[in-house]
């Protein structure tokens, strides 16, 4: 249902099914369409007490009928993620669209998001079927195993997904090491067995001032 038309345009293909995309992110259309604003980044009530906490702000539409839509947002790279009954953990901001049977929520990060000035959590995808991310450049994707764990500057991060463990290590940043200061004041590592999805441009943090 998901293809892309270049690296920065998603077209989903709908016969009477239905895609959440980001508000604001279709860009054209043809057949007929129906769409419903919803209060998305996760379901339930425990989702809306989440965001009102966090202030995880994913604001989300439904699109439902027959034809195709295209979606887009500020020329984003957008990377296709394929989930087979697994959890993709993606910050909300790099989220563009999932299938409308994938389930969303939001998951406790800890201090990253704190220091992103993010909120606490992050937003989670799961179920079976196929999800878009977006990334500020061409995403890269590591893997992460058991002899080789990684570690990420928290602005280049977009997305993981697989059995992994996260730790933010403190106090030394690759800008400080580098001696140019004014870095990230942590690093998040990753252990375990699974994929990280990393862009090649850092968004803006407030990290180096806390």
């Amino acid at each position: 249902m998901f293809r892309l038309q270049g690296s920065k345009v998603l077209a989903v293909d709908m016969t009477g099914d239905a895609v959440k995309a980001k508000n604001g992110s279709m860009v054209a259309y043809d057949g007929q369409m129906a769409f419903k604003k919803m209060s998305g980044g996760g379901e339930g009530i425990r989702g809306m007490v989440t965001r009102r906490l966090t202030g995880e702000q994913m604001t989300v539409m439904e699109v439902k009928g027959h034809g195709t839509c295209w979606f887009a947002d500020r020329a984003s790279e957008i990377n296709l993620v394929n989930l087979q009954g697994d959890k993709l953990y993606v910050e909300s901001s790099n989220l563009l669209a999932t299938d409308g049977g994938l389930r969303t929520g939001t998951s406790f990060t800890g201090m990253r998001g704190a220091s992103q000035g993010n909120g606490l959590f992050t937003t989670t995808v799961e179920g079976h079927g196929q999800a878009a991310i977006m990334s500020d450049g061409p995403a890269v994707v590591l893997r992460v195993s058991s002899q080789y764990p990684l570690t990420v500057d928290p602005g280049a991060y977009v997305a993981h997904q697989g059995n992994l463990r996260q730790s933010f290590q403190s106090g030394v940043t690759f800008r400080t090491f580098l001696g140019e200061g004014g870095g990230e004041a942590f690093q998040i590592r990753f252990e375990g067995d699974g994929l990280v999805y990393v862009q090649p441009s850092e968004r803006n943090t407030i990290a180096g001032d806390v």
